[in-house]
């Protein structure tokens, strides 16, 4: 468990580092990740081992990182209450304009792909 926590506080650490080095504009958790993905599809990484535990043990527990995320809305509850509807706003669209672009990128891919959707594909009997 030790071992796979470390390695995944180290990936994250390698990702923060590349980021500030190059001055990228996402976060480094988020290279971390990229690079942990990679990292495991290129050893072909068992479902045993140390990465793969530590990190179902980390998800058994998913809850408690949105406890500082509830922190931070009761932090700012005033922010929140006097700007309302801007953000409201800008929720709305920001998931308006994903679902928008997810479903786009489906079709085109669909399209790429050559393969029809399972609700739109021919019934055999």
């Amino acid at each position: 468990m030790i071992a796979g926590v470390t390695w995944l506080v180290a990936f994250q650490l390698v990702g923060e580092l590349i980021v500030r080095v190059a001055d990228l504009p996402i976060p480094g958790s988020v290279m971390g990740m990229l690079l942990l993905f990679c990292f495991l599809r290129a050893r072909r990484y068992g479902d045993g081992g140390s990465i793969v535990r530590a990190g179902s043990a980390l998800l058994r527990h998913l809850q408690l990182f949105f406890v500082p995320a509830g922190v931070g809305v009761v932090a700012y509850l005033g922010v929140l209450g006097r700007d309302w509807l801007p953000i409201t706003v800008a929720m709305l669209g920001s998931w308006a304009l994903g679902l928008v672009v997810v479903g786009w990128t489906a079709v085109a891919l669909e399209r790429l792909l050559g393969r029809p959707r399972d609700d739109l594909a021919p019934e055999s009997s």
